[in-house]
């Protein structure tokens, strides 16, 4: 019941994490493995999704201390020129070829979301994509709620730019 109620969150928020859909699978699979094992230490006090998504959280963290995966501070300014990507507003009733070019859009934005600092493309993802509360996200990563809206926003504005917005 719970694979199958949060199998597919979680695997697009780690897919959004690794940028590859294999290793999401598999992180998936070892967190609900992790999830299953812990079941113990589970308290009900808090939200089921925020346990579940901070012990993929944590996931992710080791995977990239072993994979040594190099990091960007969130102080540095981030300056790269990349193509401008529009966005297309979707009309109603796309045609086939409108679909296409939605497709083609969508992933420009994932590509363009693969260039924000992984800091703050996590943060981003569990707030747009997975639709976590400020809250719950501060509870996930234990962070201040005003440091993960923050975060939220920056990475908002290096998606912004990255995509060619004003």
């Amino acid at each position: 019941m719970i694979v199958r109620k949060y199998e597919q969150p979680l695997t697009s928020y780690l897919g959004r994490m690794t940028g590859e859909r294999e290793t999401a699978l598999d992180f998936a699979q070892e967190v609900f493995l992790k999830v299953y094992c812990s079941l113990r230490s589970y308290r009900p006090a808090f939200k089921f999704s925020t346990w579940l998504f901070k012990i993929a959280s944590n996931h992710l963290i080791d995977h990239w201390r072993k994979k040594k995966v190099p990091t960007v501070s969130l102080d540095q300014p981030v300056d790269h020129e990349d193509d401008s990507l529009l966005p297309q507003v979707p009309d109603p009733g796309p045609s086939v070829v409108r679909r296409f070019e939605l497709a083609e859009v969508r992933e420009k934005i994932e590509r363009a979301l693969e260039t924000v600092p992984a800091a703050l493309r996590e943060l981003f993802v569990l707030r747009h994509v997975n639709e976590f509360s400020y809250e719950e996200i501060a509870d996930i990563k234990g962070l201040p709620v005003g440091t993960v809206k923050n975060r939220v926003f920056q990475a908002k504005e290096l998606l912004r730019k990255r995509m060619g917005g004003p």
